[in-house]
């Protein structure tokens, strides 16, 4: 395994990472800023990251998300573990309800499909999804609620 990689999942399970959540994403976005989405932290790792765009349920206004992705099959799958906050992460709750997501994956921009899993297609999912990022687990472990698991597929 990748050295960095391995030192992203390590860092990736402790508790007090979610504090620096915040200067995490300003760092990714500067780094995708300059690269113009070719490169952010999780690529430097050997990870995969893709950047969501919908617009808010409530505003309306266009927000854009970096993720963790593991792609699988023709898409990705996206995760909303918060890190195993008890609260879900907003943006599970506008992909929901958008109309048009688009991503942006390796610095090409795309319209996908959005479909949240459930039942044994999630189960099956799910085990692809932690292969890819094993910390899932360990923040389905930290929160009662199921943490949404979503399907991002060209369109």
């Amino acid at each position: 395994m990748n050295p960095l990689r391995w030192m992203a999942i390590k860092l990736g399970a402790q508790p007090w990472l979610p504090r620096y959540a915040g200067l995490i994403v300003r760092i990714d976005e500067t780094l995708q800023r300059l690269s113009r989405g070719r490169v952010t932290i999780m690529t430097t790792t050997g990870l995969h990251e893709l950047v969501l765009q919908v617009p808010g349920r409530r505003s309306g206004i266009l927000r854009t998300t970096p993720l963790l992705t593991v792609p699988h099959g023709d898409g990705w799958l996206v995760v909303g573990s918060n890190w195993g906050a008890p609260e879900p992460p907003a943006w599970a709750a506008n992909l929901r309800a958008a109309q048009d997501p688009t991503i942006t994956y390796r610095g090409r921009t795309l319209a996908v499909d959005a479909r949240e899993l459930a039942g044994p297609e999630r189960d099956e999912k799910w085990a692809v999804a932690v292969a890819g990022w094993p910390n899932y687990a360990t923040y389905a472990d930290r929160t009662d609620r199921e943490l949404p698991l979503f399907w991002l597929t060209p369109r």
